[in-house]
């Protein structure tokens, strides 16, 4: 696959790659209605759309799962070993595609937007805002952040200092401690850096990652299979337990709830906030009123400003306040608009946000 565009193009060129035709006929309708967006293609196959790349490489892929002649994953991984592209998965709300989903996502996919097996054409008419988002968010993404990233060794604790008495990042105030953590795109991939590497008895952390629903349990459970801390996706009530993530479900916000001794979450249905549900500023505002300095707060990866502003409250709170760097994110939106408002402690690379959270934790 060979083939270049000019650097300079004002508008995001898209590539459809779907094998339905009512897909491609609508969403290509739908984007080139869209400011800012090119459609170059849409084919049926990942046969054609290589012919097609050959000629006339694209800003974002936009590509269906399941297909004949050659699965989206396997073209997936070809596109990253080629040329690394921001590609948007369109995915159907089944177990077997959620599963899919995670492994394209941990394979280098932007986002993913969740297509019904019913009703697509009327889905892709009326929902048709979130795949424009998530489109503009890859095309803003580093495409060389998109390859799988190396995991980290798991965090081991320094041993206390002769005489000291206290372990190395034992927390200063309180005993009740909790970690929020807040991402969207370049997430799933991080997630998959930092939460690995961090020690079974690490303090309880709430997590949401801009995701649909229907996924966020797969996710849930891909991580889990590959952690010491045990990660679940979150039901209302849950208590936070040490060595455990709760990871918000797509379609629902998350909050943390005070409950002597310790916090539950609370899961609940609203609207978007910052155009997300769940809202990484939902979280960290609730962590803010509840936990205060007993508190950290991370906020990585993604597109727009979700978090930043809740990063602050948490930071004014007298929590710790981490934002992974430029350099090692795939979107630097959320923890950019963070910084900026004097919401952060510290820039921390992917390689060391683990560390962190165990240090001040």
């Amino acid at each position: 696959m060979t083939g270049a565009h000019g650097a300079a193009a004002a508008r995001t060129r898209v590539l459809i790659v779907d094998d339905s035709a009512v897909v491609r006929q609508v969403l290509a309708a739908r984007l080139r209605d869209s400011p800012g967006i090119e459609v170059i293609g849409a084919v049926p196959d990942p046969i054609f759309a290589m012919e097609h790349m050959n000629r006339s490489w694209p800003d974002v892929v936009v590509l269906d799962i399941e297909m004949p002649r050659m699965d989206g994953l396997t073209f997936l991984h070809k596109i990253m070993s080629v040329r690394p592209t921001p590609v948007v998965i369109c995915s159907t709300l089944t177990r077997r595609g959620a599963e899919t989903t995670m492994e394209a996502l941990a394979a280098g996919a932007a986002a993913v937007i969740a297509k019904p097996a019913t009703g697509l054409k009327k889905f892709m008419e009326d929902d048709s805002g979130a795949l424009v988002a998530a489109i503009r968010a890859a095309a803003a993404s580093n495409a060389s952040r998109l390859r799988p990233v190396a995991r980290v060794p798991a965090y081991t604790a320094p041993p206390p200092a002769v005489g000291s008495g206290v372990a190395a990042g034992t927390p200063v105030t309180g005993t009740e401690r909790v970690v929020a953590v807040g991402t969207s795109t370049g997430g799933t991939q991080a997630l998959e850096v930092v939460l690995p590497a961090l020690p079974a008895g690490c303090p309880g952390i709430v997590l949401v990652q801009h995701m649909p629903p229907k996924f966020t349990a797969a996710f849930a459970e891909r991580l889990d299979a590959m952690c010491r801390v045990r990660i679940r996706e979150a039901q209302d009530g849950d208590p936070v337990l040490p060595g455990q993530v709760l990871v918000a479900p797509g379609g629902r916000h998350m909050e943390l709830r005070r409950q002597d001794p310790g916090y539950r979450v609370r899961v609940f249905d609203g609207p978007p906030v910052n155009r997300h549900i769940p809202s990484v500023d939902v979280l960290f505002r609730s962590v803010a009123k509840v936990a205060g300095r007993n508190a950290v707060g991370v906020i990585m990866t993604g597109m727009g400003d979700d978090g930043a502003r809740g990063l602050l409250e948490m930071h004014r709170a007298g929590a710790y306040t981490v934002a992974q760097d430029e350099a090692t994110c795939v979107v630097h939106g959320m923890p950019r608009e963070a910084v900026r408002l004097g919401a952060v402690d510290r820039e921390s690379p992917l390689g060391s946000i683990a560390e962190v959270i165990h240090h001040h934790g």
